[in-house]
């Protein structure tokens, strides 16, 4: 059987006071970072926040879409869409 891989669309705040998922926004996520956008900082920020929120290894994460945007899609393998929404929807 084929493992699970699901895309995130999120719109992604750098620089912000603290690192959080802060809810639906459009067809995804909004998600808060504290790393400066500069030299991929936030893009590894963002990285490791959802490992923790998702609870799953950082290398089954990647941003496959907009690297140098705010809009970025991120790719997470071995979790299907439905699991990820909850576990992003149950943040605390």
């Amino acid at each position: 059987m084929a493992e699970p891989t699901t895309r995130l669309r999120l719109r992604v705040l750098p620089g912000s006071r603290r690192g959080e998922i802060a809810g639906r926004y459009a067809e995804g996520w909004k998600v808060r970072v504290t790393a400066a956008p500069e030299r991929g900082r936030a893009n590894a920020a963002l990285l490791r926040l959802l490992s923790s929120v998702l609870r799953v290894p950082a290398a089954t994460l990647s941003v496959v879409s907009g690297h140098a945007s705010r809009d970025k899609v991120v790719e997470l393998r071995g979790l299907d869409a439905a699991e990820a929404a909850r576990r992003l929807d149950a943040r605390p």
